[in-house]
Parts: C-alpha cells; sequence; structure tokens
C-alpha cells in the first residue's frame, strides 16, 4: 500500500530519496527552509549534478507523486513516514553536528498527530536514534511514533542507481515492541519494490544500523588509503601497481572495487565519517588507531601530489598550471575535500597561476578559488599555455584527451597524471614529461 512520506531535507541524500520513495509509488513531500530551492525542484530544476536524477525527478512531478514544499510542520501532520535527510557536518572537534537533526525534531514533535514512523537517512553517531526517540517524547509526551535508523550507502554520480539497486537495505528498528512491529510492516510497505528484486535487508538494532553505516565508510577509506600507500611504494620500488592491484583483486577475500590509486578520497562521507568514527571510539573509551592514520594518510596524499607536481615543474613561481578535474571524484558536482582544493591552493601558495575545467564542478569550485585561477569552458582551453597539465578527477572525457592537441597548445611539457587515465607511451612519444601514480 502506497504511504504519505514526507522527507526533510532535499540535499543528495533527500533529493534522491524524495525521488525514488516517489517512483515506488508513495505520496512524497521534500520539505527544505530554502524557499528557493523548493521554487527550483518544484519546476523541475535539478538543484545537483547526478545522473539520471532529472528524468526521475520531471516524472514524479508530473504522476503528482512528488512534491515540494518549505512547510515542514504541516507535511509532517498528514504523513505516515517522516524521512530526516538532513545535513550532519564535522564539528570542530571531529564529531558529527546534529544541530539540524534537532531543528528537525521539534518540528516532527509539533506535528504530529496519529501513529507516525521517523526514520533517520542521515549519517548519525551511534546513539543518536535513542536520543531522538527521547527527543520526540520531551516535545511531545503523548505522540504515538516509533524511530528507524536506515541509512543510506549511496555513492555520489551513481546515487540514483544505488537506490533502485541497493547492495543492501539496512533498518534499525525498536525491536520487541508494539511501535517496533508496527513501524516494521510500514517500511516494508514502503520498500516493497526492493522485496520484488530480492534485495537482502537487514533488520537490526538501531545501534547496528547506526555503526553498519560508519564501519563500512570507515573501511572504504582505509581500503583507498591502503592502495594509494602501495602505489607510493610501486612507484619508489619500481613496480607496477596496476598489475598489484588487479591481482589483488583477484582474491574473493579482497575483491577488486576501491583498489585504484589517486589523489585521496574527499567528498561529503568519507572525511567527516572517517572523523566521526574516532570521536564516537574517543566518547565510548575504545582506540580507533587505524582509522586516525587513515585520516593523516589521506590527508598527506593531497599533499603528495601537489608535491611531485613541483618536482616535475621545478619552481613553481611565475608558472601556469593547467589543472583538469575540480570534484571530488567523476560524474559529481560536488567539490567538498577534493583533492583539487589542496593541490589549487598549495600551488597558488607557490605563486603558480592556475587554469581550470571540470565538466560540472567549476560553478561550487569558484566560490573557493578567484584570485589566480581561470575557468574554462572545455579542456583544451585550460590547457592554452600551460607548463604543466595535473589531472585530478577521472572523468571519461580525459581519458580520451587529444594528447597531439594538447601538445601543441602548452607551452611546457610537463604531465601529472593522479589518476593514471592517460596513456602514458603515447604522452612520451609525444615528447610530454610523464608521471602517474604507482607506475
Amino acid at each position: 500500500m502506497a504511504q504519505n512520506i514526507t522527507v526533510i531535507g532535499t540535499g543528495y541524500v533527500g533529493l534522491v530519496s524524495a525521488v525514488g520513495l516517489a517512483d515506488f509509488g508513495n505520496m512524497v513531500t521534500g520539505v527544505d527552509i530554502d524557499a528557493h530551492k523548493v521554487e527550483r525542484l518544484s519546476r523541475g530544476e535539478e538543484i545537483i549534478y547526478e545522473h539520471g536524477l532529472r528524468d526521475y525527478l520531471h516524472r514524479n512531478l508530473a504522476s503528482g507523486r512528488l512534491k515540494f514544499s518549505t512547510d515542514i510542520r504541516g507535511s509532517v501532520a498528514a504523513s505516515d513516514i517522516v524521512f530526516i535527510a538532513v545535513g550532519t557536518p564535522e564539528s570542530d572537534d571531529g564529531s558529527a553536528d546534529l544541530r539540524y537533526i534537532a531543528r528537525a525534531i521539534e518540528d516532527i514533535a509539533a506535528a504530529l498527530t496519529e501513529f507516525t514512523v521517523v526514520v533517520t537517512k542521515s549519517t548519525v553517531p551511534v546513539g543518536t536514534n535513542r536520543w531522538i526517540g527521547d527527543e520526540i517524547r520531551k516535545h511531545a509526551p503523548d505522540a504515538d511514533f516509533s524511530v528507524v535508523s536506515n541509512p543510506e550507502f549511496l555513492r555520489e554520480g551513481k546515487a540514483v542507481q544505488d537506490f533502485f539497486h541497493p547492495d543492501r537495505l539496512v533498518i534499525g528498528f525498536e525491536e520487541g515492541t508494539e511501535q517496533g512491529d508496527r513501524a516494521r510492516e510500514l517500511m516494508e510497505d514502503v520498500y516493497r519494490a526492493l522485496y520484488l528484486i530480492e534485495t537482502p535487508i537487514v533488520w537490526c538494532s538501531l545501534e547496528t544500523a547506526e555503526l553498519i553505516k560508519y564501519a563500512s565508510n570507515a573501511f572504504l577509506a582505509t581500503k583507498i588509503t591502503f592502495i594509494n600507500q602501495m602505489a607510493n611504494l610501486a612507484e619508489a620500488c619500481g613496480a607496477d601497481i596496476h598489475a598489484v592491484a588487479k591481482t589483488m583483486g583477484m582474491d574473493g577475500r579482497i575483491s577488486p572495487k576501491f583498489l585504484h590509486p589517486g589523489p585521496g578520497y574527499g567528498g561529503s562521507c568519507f572525511p567527516k565519517d572517517t572523523k566521526a568514527v574516532v570521536s564516537t571510539g574517543n566518547r565510548f573509551g575504545v582506540q580507533m588507531s587505524l582509522i586516525e592514520e587513515v585520516i593523516r594518510a589521506n590527508e598527506r596524499q593531497k599533499e603528495l601530489t601537489a608535491d611531485k607536481l613541483k618536482r616535475m615543474l621545478g619552481d613553481p613561481a611565475g608558472k601556469t598550471v593547467a589543472v583538469l578535474g575540480l570534484a571530488f571524484k567523476a560524474e559529481t558536482d560536488d567539490v567538498r575535500d577534493s583533492p583539487a582544493i589542496t593541490v589549487v591552493g598549495m600551488l597558488r601558495t607557490w605563486g603558480a597561476t592556475v587554469r581550470a575545467h571540470d565538466p560540472e564542478a567549476i560553478e561550487n569550485f569558484s566560490t573557493l578559488f578567484t584570485d589566480g585561477v581561470s575557468y574554462h569552458e572545455n579542456e583544451f582551453e585550460a590547457l592554452k599555455g600551460a607548463d604543466a597539465l595535473v589531472i585530478l578527477t577521472e572523468w571519461n572525457a580525459y581519458r580520451n584527451l587529444d594528447l597531439e592537441k594538447a601538445r601543441s597548445l602548452m607551452r611546457g611539457t610537463v604531465i601529472l597524471d593522479s589518476r593514471n587515465a592517460l596513456d602514458p607511451d603515447e604522452a612520451r612519444t609525444l615528447g610530454f614529461t610523464y608521471k602517474g601514480v604507482g607506475r
């Protein structure tokens, strides 16, 4: 049976979830305090770049199953299920900042009428969902509700695909309670479409669901950091990291995923979630030394990328560097904690001028750097007169870069390919001084 659903927050997680839940046949209202954002979404305008999102947005707006509003309390009052998908940014001490969660709780508590399931999509520390329940009861002692933890595992750039074809669905609920049983029934209805394609569903406690999310992201961040350090070693000793990673990935215990060396991870999840794991460990008196080292090593990997370019280029002062790729990964416009921020920042500190291009992330990145950084409509415009080229994001357009044309446009011959996107032999044949990562 279709449910009436409110999704609070229309960022990456909230918007993809709202569109996806509506496509499952539910009646969904996406709410946000940003009236301009709500107006744009109501007109069918994308506010983030995410492959495939526009089609689903238009289809569900047209069907009447999806709408957007700034009226949080009115939407909650008319809903059977409320998803919280607001941001949980990093605090100064590395812990998750729950101020937006707290604000949502107040609105939810004030609007509850009949039995409602309150679902946390936001990534939150262990214990948060119990706290949410306590806070709602404090504001609305007579409210009839149940709290559910339903963490997301959406990869930016493939979020729509991941929503409709997840590896697994994790649902933490209040086991052994009448409200918990009712919540489980409603969540089964919401995700019936995933039941039909036999998606594995993990039913567990609230705390287990919360920790599954953090453990998953921390492990993937560790895997990335591991292969980056192995790539650095391979480069130093003359080995080929691609052969190493490919052979490692043949082992079923390891798998080939996330064994791609590069300039370090970034984005909205791994940086803040690894720090939140460490903060949670400190709160419970459990040492998380491995994750602490992953955080340090990842920041160092970004700096090593800039240092390598400096060694290839000589004194960067007065030189021009073409930077291709500003997003933290391909198929997204997200620049949060992108390696490009570190590399461009260090180049500017050294006195270099930067000519930059990215297929989707220029608007977001340009708010971070203006002086000494110019932005160009295509990769070849960025290459004009450059002394060096550095590739920081693995966009397909860069994998097929016309190196002969690049050679004719550039003043210098230095290429640092931090994503191993180019053919080294072709680059060297054309007279480039080429370096990749781990080879």
